[in-house]
């Protein structure tokens, strides 16, 4: 590696030590005007498929701040009412994501009918090459890894629904997010999220079984993290396998999640990955993938990995309205590699980059008190170098004020204690070390990945 990636690298990973000075002053309340007009955002001689502008045309004085997450996994259910969304998107947003086919959905009947439905007028018109808007929902999606014959594009496995629920996680932590979603398990599908200018975290909840030291995805995170300026979220193994040599979790440009039990006894899963960059909750209520309306409880990193990207999600969306920044993602070239790119109340610009995140989640991040239930699966968290186990520490909704509050500077976050400081400077030490002189494959490759439990939800195990 060069001295150049050296310090590419370390610009993107995190800055540890003592927290740095104010950043910015103020917060600006108010949202820049916007002019957007036009449902649809792309237009198709067929009348349910826009490959231009067409659609129930809306004017909008204005549009909100917002953020876009990349979800990369099996496919979604996009017919599930988790995913609806009422509000009227600007033409703007669809044609910078690339748009070229709307496919207005069927929304009354079962499931099936539903899909039946919009069969010749949508999924059967959809190629590896698309971007498609799917009119009524908060999704985009494309998918690059796929070929004639390998089923319908997009939407979610019968026999799977683990995308569903991933996607389902991002929702109920930034309820206003806009996904973009990469049905695959490819660098290619990574590659994919990561040429998008607006999005901004990209997340995967896949990779080898018990974190073996093979190839991965990491070629398309760096690429995301270190050239684009994202952040990535990567899912920790289902296994207590130590995150470091794990090519989902491990790479030090990558957010490593491990599990632990929210609401419970907050200790940290049995089953989870050790040594991670933090923790977030291992168990949720998902929707389901073939219905439209039901929803299931299921367990692991898959979900709280994405969880951990909406809650970024959130971060970015507030700071952006508080701001006066009308752009997502962290384009070089149009955002000079800014996350948030806006001005204070003075007229001040404000900047926050890929790092400056990373500190303050790591700032947030939290150890629970020792009350452990022997019976609950879990596992105390030790008193004595906790990093070994959850990282920089818990995360969960209740770190998301005082990390927008130390990134708009109103109250900064007082320094971590040296010894957790010292200890995940060693687990930094280690990842830059064995990425930095890893051969990672060349070409795009697939990573293996199980199913199990009863949605079918692809495990990281």
């Amino acid at each position: 590696m060069s001295d150049d990636s050296v310090v590419d690298i370390a610009d993107a990973i995190i800055v540890i030590g003592p927290s740095p000075s104010k950043k910015m002053l103020g917060a600006l309340l108010s949202t820049i005007l916007l002019s957007s007009i036009v449902l649809g955002f792309a237009m198709n001689t067929n009348p349910d498929v826009d490959n231009g502008a067409s659609g129930e045309e809306a004017e909008q004085d204005q549009w909100r701040a917002f953020s876009v997450v990349a979800p990369i996994d099996t496919g979604i259910n996009v017919y599930h009412e988790h995913f609806r969304n009422n509000e009227t998107l600007p033409a703007w947003l669809g044609q910078q994501l690339g748009v070229t086919i709307t496919c207005n959905l069927t929304f009354e009947g079962s499931y099936q009918e539903m899909v039946d439905a919009d069969r010749e007028s949508c999924w059967d018109l959809i190629g590896s090459d698309d971007v498609v808007y799917f009119a009524g929902t908060r999704i985009f999606g494309q998918s690059p890894d796929w070929t004639e014959g390998d089923g319908t594009p997009i939407l979610d496995d019968p026999d799977d629904g683990h995308g569903s629920a991933v996607t389902g996680a991002v929702v109920n932590a930034n309820p206003n997010v806009i996904i973009f979603f990469v049905e695959g398990f490819s660098t290619e599908a990574v590659l994919a999220a990561a040429n998008q200018p607006l999005v901004d975290v990209i997340t995967t909840s896949f990779g080898a079984p018990g974190s073996l030291p093979v190839p991965g995805i990491e070629l398309g995170t760096k690429e995301a993290v270190v050239s684009q300026m994202k952040l990535h979220a990567g899912a920790a193994d289902n296994s207590p396998s130590p995150a470091v040599q794990d090519a989902t979790a491990g790479p030090p440009w990558s957010i490593g999640i491990a599990g632990y039990a929210e609401e419970g006894d907050d200790q940290k899963e049995i089953m989870s990955g050790s040594y991670p960059d933090i923790s977030a909750d291992w168990t949720q209520v998902l929707p389901n993938h073939q219905d439209i309306d039901g929803y299931h409880e299921t367990s692991g990193t898959s979900f709280a990995t994405p969880r951990t990207a909406g809650i970024i999600s959130f971060v970015l969306e507030e700071l952006r309205d508080q701001f006066s920044d009308d752009g997502s993602g962290a384009s070089p070239s149009n955002r000079s590699g800014n996350l948030v790119n806006g001005t204070d109340a003075e007229g001040n610009p404000v900047q926050i980059k890929n790092s400056d995140v990373r500190e303050a989640i790591n700032l947030s991040a939290w150890y629970p008190d020792l009350d452990w239930d022997p019976t609950s699966g879990t596992m105390p968290i030790s008193p004595i170098a906790p990093c070994t186990q959850t990282g920089w520490g818990l995360m969960n909704l209740s770190n998301i004020e005082p990390i927008i509050k130390h990134l708009n500077g109103s109250q900064e976050m007082p320094s971590r204690a040296s010894d957790i400081v010292l200890c995940m400077q060693i687990n930094q030490q280690a990842r830059e070390a064995y990425w930095g002189a890893y051969p990672s494959i060349q070409n795009l490759m697939v990573t293996p990945r199980t199913t199990a439990g009863d949605e079918g939800a692809t495990t990281r195990d």
